[in-house]
């Protein structure tokens, strides 16, 4: 009987170890990445030549916010005869097409359809047009934004250093305009701060490849001809077109200096639908490029392969290893409470290890949280005490993540509406990054 109690005791506690080398092995590079910003500046780029670009602007009833990005966009400290804006009004209800050609968008393309819906789609009836209306002009790339985006003067200026550098893609250092909603929009603005900085800057510094994310942007426009539009349509259309890219061997870059402000949901409900989107696309992205990742790991150039193996645990669902810790726990439990399992230790193992997880997770949060914080705090417009108040509430934020990628793997998602109804000036967040 001892014997038998001592052999399950080990199994539960082999388990609970073997998860934990697991996603230590499979994720220690990202301290490297963390050690890397810490001490390494990202290179610098300048531009021997200006170049011209067209805006694609994917907008669903946006007309709060639609004409301060294009606003935005006007005020560039960059040529604007070399920017051309395109608003793409998907499913409109409202006025968001009249807003964007009184707010000085180059064209407005209205596009009606029921039977596909998404950003993808929208993105591909916008490029189409454009080859079709505009194609002597010679965009030589098109940039991406969401209609509830504000752009910095100098976004455009620092861009173009990185295009004029030879990227085929590029993304750029993604800020929030109301991290000081509640704990939920500050939630998502560290999280975003954490991928420019900790992610997509330690990439660019050692030389491997980045990924788009979501919005702000470019795709050089050979990269698009290539393809015959925008052909990415699952529900997270920026990480399948950057699993994409990197499997063919091409590198997406980065820009820091290059800054946008994007506007987070501040409702839970609206939160978790849109993170619901996101785990199930992660998951539609795993399932039809972790093969074609796997093997380039081994079949790319020399140069591309760590960015295969990057972009693969992108991508793979590491949320789940943290379920299937805890319900492995949780079902030894109850199989001791119910009298399936005669063996106390066992439960007390179980119990401490799903404590340990948890408590774990949060602890990295925390100082994940704190040290994004701390390292681009003159870069978060709030005050001081918002600012340390979020630092306790981020990992809270983050562990919401949990029952999110638990229900995206039986549930099937659909596109909803998140509402933008927060104006702001340019000129307004400029003074503000300058304080």
């Amino acid at each position: 009987m001892l014997d038998q109690i001592l052999s399950q005791v080990t199994f539960v506690d082999a388990f609970n170890i073997g998860v934990f080398l697991a996603f230590t092995i499979c994720y220690v590079y990202q301290f490297f990445y963390i050690f890397t910003v810490l001490t390494r500046k990202p290179p610098k780029q300048e531009a021997k030549e200006n170049h011209r670009y067209a805006v694609m602007i994917s907008a669903r009833n946006e007309i709060a916010v639609i004409g301060d990005l294009i606003h935005s966009i006007r005020m560039q400290n960059y040529p604007q005869e070399l920017i051309d804006i395109f608003v793409i009004a998907d499913n409109c209800t409202d006025d968001t097409a009249s807003v964007a050609r009184s707010a000085g968008a180059t064209d407005v393309f209205e596009r009606f359809n029921k039977d596909y819906i998404g950003k993808g789609y929208a993105l591909d009836f916008g490029y189409k047009r454009i080859q079709q209306r505009y194609a002597d002009r010679g965009y030589e790339a098109y940039f991406v934004f969401d209609a509830d985006n504000v752009l910095d003067v100098n976004y455009f200026r620092e861009m173009n250093k990185v295009y004029d550098g030879g990227a085929v893609a590029s993304t750029s250092y993604r800020n929030s305009k109301n991290y000081g909603s509640n704990w939920i929009s500050a939630g998502y603005a560290v999280w975003f701060l954490r991928e420019a900085k900790y992610l997509s800057q330690a990439r660019l510094t050692l030389n491997t490849s980045c990924a788009i994310s979501g919005t702000g942007f470019f795709i050089a426009a050979e990269v698009l001809e290539k393809h015959g539009g925008w052909k990415w349509h699952l529900l997270t259309e920026d990480i399948e077109f950057s699993a994409q890219t990197i499997i063919d061997g091409k590198r997406i870059s980065y820009c820091p200096t290059a800054m946008l402000y994007d506007e987070q949901p501040i409702t839970f409900k609206d939160s978790w639908n849109q993170r619901f989107r996101w785990a199930k696309g992660f998951y539609q992205v795993f399932a039809h490029y972790s093969w074609k990742l796997l093997k380039g790991i081994f079949t790319n150039k020399k140069g591309a392969r760590f960015a295969c193996y990057d972009m693969l645990m992108t991508i793979a669902p590491a949320m789940l290893l943290t379920i299937i810790t805890i319900g492995f726990n949780g079902t030894i439990v109850a199989l001791a409470l119910l009298g399936y399992m005669s063996a106390g230790s066992m439960i007390v193992s179980s119990l401490s290890s799903m404590f340990f997880c948890l408590f774990n997770y949060c602890l990295f949060m925390f100082i994940l949280g704190a040290l994004t914080t701390f390292t681009e705090w003159n870069n978060i417009h709030s005050t001081t005490g918002k600012k340390i108040k979020y630092l306790f509430t981020f990992p809270f934020f983050m562990l919401t993540y949990i029952p999110i990628a638990l229900v995206a793997l039986f549930k099937k998602a659909k596109w909803k509406p998140i509402s933008h109804t927060i104006s702001v000036d340019v000129e307004e967040m400029s003074k503000a990054s300058q304080k």
